[in-house]
């Protein structure tokens, strides 16, 4: 049972507007291999830039179809753990809350779809900075589609014919900018900052606590390990997210 100081319980039951910073932590919790442990088997061979970026695309599309695929059916095999619903919990309680994720699997939303079964939810902004594995979108015209015809080959675009390739950032693309506008104005604007299951070291997403705490929040760090971050928090909750987070929010709302 984790012990929590009472000037944290208090912030967190206080405040308006929170902002929770996630990382692959959260997924592995899940059972979720990250991308480079996934590369076993016929995968080891491959370097990641082999399977992730624009020229990898253009050069082997059906390579990376197959590589994703693989990836996208290890998803749809697991579920959301504890770490995710107790997040979910928590931006039903909040009264501004946003969540920014780093995962693509998203897990994040299919938490907040299981909880979401009254009308009074408080439904809250998903901010996918990494994109999303159960979507793809035209590599032509860039049209977004959560569902595609599987033919043995790269699916392609209903609307222009060209290729569908994952809707996810690969090496060497940017983030896309309306998330990562929202997750910067989100992170300057809350009260409290919650980083979860990552490392602190992939940028842009790891500047975000600290642009939160450079404009007053206090932040939060939950990971089994320190970080850059660790220092400059301030409160390190040490262990796993599934563990800590619902013990977390029922300290903060014991009837949750």
């Amino acid at each position: 049972m984790t012990e929590f100081p009472d000037i944290l319980i208090r912030v967190l039951r206080q405040a308006e507007r929170v902002a929770a910073l996630t990382g692959a932590g959260v997924s592995q919790e899940s059972g979720l291999r990250t991308f480079r442990d996934a590369q076993t088997g016929l995968w080891q061979q491959y370097k990641p830039e082999d399977l992730a970026s624009p020229e990898a695309f253009t050069r082997d599309p059906k390579l990376v179809w197959d590589w994703y695929a693989m990836r996208r059916e290890k998803v749809r095999e697991v579920q959301p753990n504890a770490g995710h619903y107790a997040l979910a919990e928590m931006g039903h309680r909040v009264p501004h809350f946003t969540l920014i994720t780093q995962n693509v699997d998203g897990l994040h939303r299919k938490a907040e779809q299981t909880l979401k079964v009254s009308k009074t939810f408080r439904v809250y902004p998903i901010l996918e900075l990494h994109g999303n594995i159960q979507r793809v979108r035209c590599s032509e015209c860039g049209m977004v589609a959560d569902a595609w015809e599987e033919n043995g080959d790269v699916p392609r675009c209903a609307g222009c014919g060209g290729m569908l390739r994952p809707d996810v950032v690969w090496f060497g693309e940017s983030l896309p900018r309306s998330e990562l506008e929202a997750a910067v104005e989100a992170a300057r604007g809350c009260q409290v900052f919650l980083s979860v299951g990552t490392s602190g070291i992939v940028q842009p997403a790891a500047a975000l606590p600290f642009a939160a705490k450079n404009k007053g929040a206090v932040v939060v760090e939950v990971n089994l390990e320190p970080t850059p971050l660790t220092e400059k928090a301030d409160f390190f909750l040490q262990g796993k997210s599934g563990e800590v987070l619902p013990e977390l929010v029922r300290a903060v709302w014991p009837q949750a």
